[in-house]
């Protein structure tokens, strides 16, 4: 039987019985390491590299009796200046992340109605990377990438989608919109008089309109405290192991 050798980054997502020692695992002819790797309870998308008897291999690699498989997590991205940010679509308990993905101006797409077959044909259909909870969800064979958060606390999960991604949060650039994910554009102060509350136009004299779902958007305290959340998650040292992973 194969014997598998997990990197602590990525042996909390065993079942606690077999963290922190060798696991031997009996393997069917015709599965890969990717099968008994994910029958373990570790998602494709959270490795970075597979070795097979000290030599690098694909995870689609088929394992033979007394193979010694090396288990290695991926590495956070590097920043690239003028790089691409990645898309990203949040499943349905990540509303409050995606909202804070939205502000940082990175296109996050979501809504709570997707089912788990939904979200990752949009998620392969247009290359976005799947951030989710459920580990079920990024063991879908078709599912490029994606992300397991072990926290369940937005700012947790904030600040570790952008280590993982190399987001720069704090980036000069347009928010999205919090409910559609659209950028909204500066919209005349006369133009939405008739639809804000008095004191509103009085306090404030900069405004911009959702071009998706009409949302009107200003600078006021909703905007100081989504603005220090980030800060908050930038600050944030890198979490450790937790339990929410058994």
């Amino acid at each position: 039987m194969p014997e598998f050798i997990f990197a602590s980054e990525v042996a909390d997502l065993l079942p606690p019985a077999l963290r922190g020692r060798p696991v031997v695992v009996a393997v069917a002819p015709h599965q890969s390491a990717k099968h008994a790797i994910e029958a373990l309870g570790v998602p494709h998308t959270e490795i970075g590299a597979v070795a097979v008897n000290g030599q690098k291999r694909p995870i689609s690699t088929r394992l033979a009796a007394g193979d010694r498989v090396e288990v290695f997590p991926r590495a956070p991205a590097a920043a690239v200046p003028g790089g691409e940010t990645p898309r990203f679509i949040a499943d349905a308990h990540l509303g409050r992340l995606a909202r804070y993905l939205r502000f940082a101006g990175i296109d996050t797409l979501w809504k709570n109605a997707w089912d788990d077959a939904e979200l990752v044909a949009i998620a392969v259909g247009e290359r976005r990377v799947a951030l989710t909870c459920d580990r079920a969800l990024l063991m879908h064979r078709t599912l490029r990438e994606g992300c397991y958060l072990r926290s369940r606390q937005p700012l947790a999960q904030l600040a570790a989608v952008a280590r993982r991604y190399a987001l720069e949060l704090g980036a000069p650039q347009a928010s999205r919109c919090l409910e559609c994910n659209a950028v909204p554009r500066p919209v005349g102060k006369a133009e939405i008089a008739a639809e804000l509350l008095p004191r509103t136009l009085a306090a404030f004299d900069e405004f911009w309109r959702c071009p998706g779902c009409a949302r009107i958007y200003w600078r006021g305290s909703h905007w100081q405290r989504m603005r220090t959340a980030l800060a908050t998650a930038v600050r944030a040292p890198p979490a450790t192991s937790s339990s929410n992973a058994a």
